[in-house]
């Protein structure tokens, strides 16, 4: 495998040809989506300036662009300019840009014109509050971040995901269930590889990002597109490929594996072009050539993710896309560290998870100033989950089946949606999208479970058995009015049907914008919304006495969280941002048990299975409340600087009617990051970049253990009257990332290498309080302490 490496580093720049840089982009109206033709591009503070204009599809190429970081300023009569900084440029790929420009406000006759940098600004133009954009540069730019989207927003404020092991984002103290994940404009289940029934987060992100077109997150008050969550959104975009030239990829990391892409040009007559990547497992490589990769419990993934744009045609833009994902890990009991708080030498467990999404997207222009898209796709996420006794009876070599999960969710989305600017005021947006989703699902457990047919061993028990449909239903529709030059209204209605419980909701959307002067603006946002309970909560069976179970939970009805934000922008000088948002958050209708508990919905979801309870209705409530500062520097003039802050009170009610913290209470987060890119040599190609990133966060709420209890049960048992009383102790996090980047001189070819050391001070962070069966003690089980990534790029 070493000589086959060798080799094929050595050979790869023979196999391409002398290319200079180039920016091909297209700009179009950001409310109608129609190109945009005659707009001027330029390069800011090149020698000489380059420029182009965009021909009647709204497109552009700049060409001998220098490698590097550039800016372009974009300008159409009528419209507002914008100036686009950091734009990433290597010899060994062309850059793809999508600039929407708005048109100027027109008062007597008029035309005002100002100039942006709208760095910050969302993709959808309707998300005008508590929502920003990021890129796929980002993912890969900042420290610690493991070319992960997921953890890359947790650097943005409002956010906490102070877990090493797992990616699930909360945000404004809410669980992480409440996330919703969209791609192409429609909901996609749990992107994740390991991932499981009901959660929204895991341990490696099945999301390519060297795919991912500008995207949105979106944190409070969304517009009533969104639906069927209460917490934040991810609005994924997928980028299109170059569509004039093929290019390669590939690439090498510690987390993100051994990864192949290439793109190009499809039926160059219609402008269509496509992006393929796979990516591999690196310790499941490393372990097959003999490495040594410091585990047994290997995990193995892969996925393959495209796009392809099939180009404009009389009928308009079809494109189809999609995402097919894999992954397994096993844990062998003898194997395993006797001392280990999560995991027992006596079993072994074995984890396989599939994901996949297949889509095709059509959108129409109708005439200059609206269109309609079409999305349609099918999903499918499948688990299998089971754990075994060893020696089971004394016996060596015997072993005994204990639990056993098997899910497999199949969904068929459609969205449409009409889109049409009526006016330089008024935007109007309306649409549907329908969610079937058939599901087999089946947990059985021997775990503490008498023998009731008396063969001698423990009797399987259903916790979950259901196989059936159900369907969504959502609609909405929505309007942007510019009431003056500087105050713009965002209002909508959203509705959404759940056909198994036959429950609705209608929600207002509301949004207010203030530009109250050049550099700053105050925003007003108040959003009503509601979410389906977690698939394996609300179809979870309760245990009876003989042996049976019966299902308690499939009557629960939405949960509801209602939004209100008020946040204050300021822009002090160029390419800087200060930006404000005070937010409360109060939810009902929360599950919780109908006895008096300390239980609440509110507390789960961050883990791999939720907590099994019976019996819950829709009684608790709780509230999030908080404010946050964000300062940033955008990438120009070679460096960067972020620094974000969370101050927030996460509370919520049981049964029991006492409010304690949630699961999620950590009270505050910081995060500071901060990079430089050097410039080495007279030539220009070559690159020192510097980042680091400093993170801290207070500790999370958490339930003590009875230990008497425990032993005497042979398994964990919580103190329920002191639920979330104690606190871990605060999360503190250093990363350092170095980087070097090559541009060939000679050949269009360009190589990136990043070394990311992750938690510089091998500080111990807590990760939870654990019984130990096998032990029988409470102890401390730690988070990853120091962990060196690296990475290794070549484009051509």
């Amino acid at each position: 495998m070493k000589k086959l490496l060798t080799l094929w580093i050595a050979v790869l720049p023979l196999l391409v040809f002398a290319q200079t840089s180039t920016l091909r982009g297209v700009v179009l109206d950001i409310q109608s989506e129609t190109p945009l033709i005659g707009v001027t591009i330029r390069t800011v503070g090149t020698d000489p300036v380059l420029g182009a204009t965009t021909d009647e599809n709204g497109r552009f190429v700049i060409r001998n662009s220098p490698v590097g970081r550039l800016a372009i300023s974009v300008s159409y009569p009528g419209y507002e300019s914008q100036q686009i900084p950091n734009i990433l440029t290597t010899a060994g790929k062309e850059v793809q840009l999508d600039v929407r420009l708005q048109e100027a406000f027109t008062n007597i006759g008029e035309v005002v014109i100002t100039a942006k940098t709208d760095k910050d600004r969302p993709m959808n133009e309707l998300a005008t509050i508590s929502a920003r954009q990021f890129n796929t540069e980002e993912v890969s730019r900042y420290s610690g971040g493991r070319n992960d989207v997921a953890k890359l927003v947790a650097n943005f404020a409002g956010v906490a995901a102070n877990n090493d092991s797992r990616n699930d984002i909360i945000i404004r103290g809410n669980s992480p269930t409440g996330v919703l994940w969209r791609l192409e404009g429609l909901p996609i289940p749990n992107p994740n590889h390991f991932a499981t029934l009901g959660t929204t987060g895991g341990p490696v992100s099945a999301l390519n990002p060297n795919l991912i077109s500008n995207s949105d997150f979106l944190t409070g008050a969304f517009p009533a597109e969104y639906g069927n969550a209460l917490a934040g959104v991810f609005d994924i975009n997928l980028r299109t490929g170059n569509k004039d030239k093929f290019e390669f990829m590939g690439q090498m990391g510690a987390f993100t594996g051994m990864e192949a892409m290439i793109e190009g040009p499809l039926n160059k007559k219609n402008g269509g072009s496509f992006v393929v990547a796979y990516r591999h497992s690196f310790v499941e490589v490393a372990d097959a050539a003999g490495l040594n990769v410091g585990t047994t419990a290997l995990p193995r993934y892969k996925d393959l993710s495209f796009n392809a744009d099939l180009g404009k045609t009389k009928l308009g833009r079809l494109s189809v896309f999609g995402i097919a994902a894999t992954s397994q890990i096993d844990f062998l009991g003898p194997e395993l560290d006797s001392t280990d708080l999560w995991a027992s030498r006596n079993e072994n467990a074995f984890s396989r998870s599939r994901f996949g999404v297949l889509g095709v997207k059509h959108n129409v222009l109708l005439n200059d100033h609206s269109y309609i898209r079409t999305t349609v796709s099918g999903a499918f996420t499948g688990v299998r989950y089971r754990e075994e006794y060893l020696n089971y009876g004394g016996e060596p070599g015997q072993t005994l089946e204990k639990f056993n999960v098997k899910d497999d969710l199949t969904q068929w989305r459609l969205s449409s949606l009409y889109n049409n600017k009526i006016n330089q005021r008024l935007t109007f947006r309306t649409g549907v999208l329908l969610q079937l989703q058939h599901l087999e699902t089946g947990v059985d457990t021997r775990e503490r479970v008498p023998d009731f047919n008396g063969d001698g061993l423990p009797d399987w028990v259903a916790l979950r058995d259901f196989t059936g449909n159900f369907l969504m239903t959502e609609a909405y529709a929505q309007a942007q009015y510019r009431l003056t030059n500087r105050i713009t209204l965002n209002t909508g209605v959203h509705g959404q049907y759940f056909d198994l419980t036959e429950d609705w909701a209608v929600e207002p959307r509301v949004a207010l914008n203030w530009q109250v002067a050049p550099r700053s603006r105050i925003n007003l946002g108040y959003g009503l919304h509601h979410q389906a309970q977690p698939l394996p909560v609300f179809l979870f069976r309760k245990r009876l006495p003989d042996g049976s179970t019966v299902p308690t939970n499939n009557n629960l009805d939405f949960t509801r969280n209602q939004h209100f934000v008020l946040g204050y922008d300021l822009k002090p000088a160029t390419d800087w941002r200060v930006k404000t948002e005070l937010y409360y958050q109060f939810l009902s209708q929360v599950p919780v048990n109908a006895f008096s508990s300390s239980f609440s919905m509110l507390n789960t979801g961050a883990d791999f299975v939720f907590p099994e309870q019976s019996d819950l209705v829709n009684d608790g409530t709780g509230f999030n409340r908080g404010v946050e500062i964000t300062v940033e520097k955008f990438f120009s003039k070679g460096y960067y600087a972020l620094v974000t802050t969370s101050l927030y009170d996460s509370r919520y009610k049981g049964s029991d009617g006492v409010e304690r913290s949630t699961a999620f209470d950590g009270g505050y987060v910081f995060n500071a990051l901060a990079g430089k890119e050097f410039k080495i040599g007279s030539s220009g190609r070559r690159f020192l970049t510097f980042d680091t990133k400093f993170t801290t966060a207070g500790g999370r709420p958490y339930t003590p253990v009875d230990l008497p209890a425990s032993q005497a049960a042979g398994t964990e048992v919580l103190l329920d009257n002191q639920a979330f009383s104690l606190r871990q102790d605060d999360y503190f996090r250093w990363d350092v990332k170095f980087g070097f980047r090559i541009n060939s001189s000679k050949r269009k070819f360009s190589q990136t290498f990043f070394l990311d050391f992750q938690n510089i001070t091998n500080h111990e962070n807590v990760f939870a309080m654990r019984y130990n069966e096998e032990r029988g003690t409470v102890g401390r089980v730690n988070q990853i302490g120091f962990f060196p990534d690296v990475m290794y790029r070549v484009e051509f």
